[in-house]
């Protein structure tokens, strides 16, 4: 949140150009966020786009040690009640000390820990899991791209070549996918399918594995535009 540029926060779930752009202007105006809370201070970030972009909005050096993880703010509650209930302090988990909550998990079991926290057995593993890698990237766990081994860089690519790719972010206007070259290629909203969706996340999902068609590739402005629409 305090180092990502406009164009990389366009990257994020929920964020529009606008909000990248307002998320920016705060930053120069009020200086580093202290807390994923702020984001409800900038203009045009509303609570359905909150909902979207705080899981995977980071704060380092923020106060709540949770803002550097990918616990959602909904599940804060039930986070900190976890960490107190295990004895185990905002440094313990800035420094990945949490072998006594992973103990507290493993000896009560996740349903009866998940009752007493009023929480969902799922979102308990989910908390549990985002607590021990403060500071992680999600990408890193997702399944690699397919590569061809004729295509190494943006200079590879022609247009009409077929392709695998990972879709790594779903925005309003598009998908961004990972094809190998090191710059994502986009996916506009008009050639992910010939029928009508009212936004990308309809059809597709962070992850997934698709087959792209190049349709135009700039080097020097190091954009990719990609079709899902098998070329006749």
């Amino acid at each position: 949140m305090n180092t990502a540029s406009p164009s990389l926060l366009l990257r994020v779930a929920g964020v529009t150009s606008a909000i990248a752009k307002n998320i920016a202007a705060y930053r120069e105006e009020n200086g580093s966020f202290k807390s994923r809370a702020d984001l409800k201070k900038v203009p045009k970030l509303g609570p359905k786009a909150f909902e979207q972009c705080a899981g995977f909005l980071r704060i380092s050096d923020g106060s709540n040690v949770l803002d550097n993880t990918a616990v959602h703010p909904e599940s804060y509650s039930a986070a900190k009640k976890l960490l107190k209930l295990c004895e185990v302090s905002d440094d313990d988990v800035r420094r990945g000390n949490i072998s006594v909550l992973k103990q507290r998990v493993k000896t009560e079991g996740t349903a009866a820990l998940a009752e007493q926290l009023e929480i969902g057995e799922p979102t308990l593993i989910d908390i549990v899991s985002e607590i021990s890698k403060p500071g992680r990237d999600p990408r890193e766990e997702l399944p690699k791209p397919l590569l061809r081994t004729d295509v190494m860089g943006m200079e590879d690519l022609k247009a009409g070549m077929e392709l695998k790719g990972t879709v790594r972010n779903v925005i309003d206007f598009g998908a961004f996918v990972d094809i190998g070259v090191h710059q994502d290629g986009l996916v506009h909203i008009s050639q992910i399918t010939n029928r009508f969706i009212k936004h990308p996340s309809d059809v597709l999902k962070v992850g997934e594995i698709v087959t792209v068609w190049v349709l135009s590739v700039d080097v020097q402005k190091k954009r990719i535009a990609l079709t899902m629409k098998k070329p006749d």
